[in-house]
């Protein structure tokens, strides 16, 4: 059986699905700004996050989340029509749909929040980096893939 369109956003509902859990049970669970170490280098913190990655435009007053919104969806859209036209492919649909899924994970905070729930803290020798929560990381893994197709993997497959 090959992969079709319906398996890949399965898969893109799967990561939005993940994300929404994880970041429900950390908003039910800590208080704004708590933390939880977990090891010497890792810990579990409650923050909001207005901007985008890296804290981007953190700071902007609040237009950024209907420039974020709007641009995911426009993302979002490209990314579909990505989707169909590969869907028999394997490795870059994987990746679309995983940034299609981190995408729209991150969406559904900025309307419900107007910021991102980000929980997951690593840190060494007392620098902190941004904290982030599952969307990013599919987001990154699916940018990752994509970047390892259009270089080694020249046919999708």
């Amino acid at each position: 059986m090959r992969p079709s369109l319906p398996l890949w956003l399965g898969l893109a509902g799967t990561v939005i699905v993940l994300d929404q859990v994880t970041k429900a049970c950390i908003v039910a669970a800590f208080r704004l700004h708590e933390a939880l170490p977990l090891t010497s280098f890792f810990d579990l913190v409650f923050v909001f996050n207005p901007g985008a990655a890296f804290s981007f435009l953190r700071d902007a007053g609040g237009w950024q989340k209907w420039l974020f919104v709007a641009l995911a969806f426009v993302i979002s859209a490209w990314l579909i029509g990505m989707l169909r036209q590969h869907a028999r492919e394997r490795l870059l649909p994987t990746a679309l749909a995983l940034i299609l899924g981190g995408a729209l994970g991150n969406v559904v905070d900025r309307l419900r929040y107007d910021a991102v729930v980000d929980f997951l803290d690593f840190h060494w020798a007392g620098v902190h980096f941004p904290a982030f929560n599952v969307a990013d990381s599919a987001i990154s893994v699916g940018v990752a893939l994509m970047l390892w197709q259009q270089f080694m993997h020249k046919d999708g497959s």
